[in-house]
């Protein structure tokens, strides 16, 4: 019954004090009950009456017990249930559109650049539990990897499987964008989100950059755009060994700042760049911070009275104590 009980009045045990009081009390009074009349032999008076005499305090302390638990009553004693449900008020809809030309094979970024925006994006989309999220990758050309979906699983495993050499190597921005944006048009969510990332210039595809910004803007879609790459030169692939793997040399870093930041600005977004794996990983923390989804919580607190069994013992205790002073306890009233 008292198991994680609650009390809605504690100051209503104060007055628990009343009973060493009663009790102090009741010790230099109870004297003044014995008779003083001395009477030359006690025999007449032996028998049935001298027990009774002697366990007459109990009526004193059932009063007293009644007193305790009419005060524990008053303190309210009470359970309390609480449950919690949240409510999304305003969801987001983002699109990560990745660069997967051969230069994000560059080692500036460990083990390089692909891997440690894969690893930190991962965690991002963990992150955004009541978003959805799709992907899109482009290098000479673009598609969607994954639609918009709730459904993180799918898109971590889309994710993963991002790699170079799905597509026609080199950089269009401008085709990159534009999918993305194309995946966003219809959406119904409140906020609408592209995370934009390249190591390059857009040297390829049929749409412009700023046109593929322009259509953003027409649908209320915020690009946030990431330039990835060291200042200076980068261990980066040149050409193919006769074996199919690359070979890597020193090349510099060139990446067009001035269009991403221009994207960013008109759209409503933000321009970063990453120099390392710390800033790549500080960036998207960045963004999670900059774009937070409202949430509701709701809780329902549900509260359950003990104090009626408590009521109820002090009243058997008083009704105990009232039937014996004046049933088996008479004669001494």
């Amino acid at each position: 019954m008292f198991n994680d009980i609650e009390f809605a009045n504690p100051e209503f045990f104060w007055l628990l004090l009343f009973i060493p009081v009663a009790l102090v009390w009741y010790y230099f009074t109870r004297k003044k009950e014995k008779a003083t009349l001395r009477m030359p032999g006690l025999k007449g008076f032996k028998g049935g009456a001298n027990w009774l005499g002697k366990i007459r305090p109990l009526l004193f302390a059932l009063r007293l017990l009644a007193v305790a638990a009419l005060v524990m009553a008053l303190a309210r004693p009470q359970t309390e249930d609480v449950s919690t449900r949240t409510k999304t008020t305003r969801g987001i809809d983002i699109v990560m559109a990745i660069d997967v030309s051969s230069s994000m094979l560059a080692k500036d970024l460990k083990p390089n650049r692909l891997s440690a925006l894969k690893e930190v994006a991962a965690q991002f989309i963990k992150e955004r539990v009541n978003d959805r999220i799709g992907l899109v990758v482009y290098s000479g050309e673009s598609f969607t990897k994954t639609p918009i979906t709730s459904d993180k699983s799918i898109v971590l495993r889309s994710l993963e499987d991002v790699r170079y050499g799905q597509l026609e190597d080199g950089t269009a921005i401008g085709m990159g964008l534009a999918t993305a944006v194309n995946r966003l048009k219809e959406s119904k969510a409140k906020s609408k989100v592209i995370i934009l990332l390249t190591d390059g210039v857009n040297n390829s595809g049929f749409i412009e950059p700023l046109t593929a910004a322009e259509l953003a803007i027409e649908f209320g879609i915020k690009t946030y755009t990431i330039g990835i790459g060291t200042n200076g030169k980068a261990e980066t692939p040149v050409a193919y060994d006769l074996d199919g793997s690359f070979i890597y040399d020193y090349r510099e870093v060139e990446i067009d700042e001035e269009l991403l930041q221009t994207i960013a600005d008109q759209t409503g977004g933000k321009y970063f760049r990453a120099t390392n794996n710390e800033k790549l990983s500080q960036i998207y923390d960045e963004i999670n911070k900059l774009e937070k989804t409202e949430i509701e919580e709701f809780k329902y607190y549900n509260v359950e009275e003990k104090f009626r069994p408590l009521a109820l013992l002090a009243g058997i205790f008083l009704l105990l104590e009232v039937t014996l002073r004046y049933t088996l306890f008479r004669s001494f009233v």
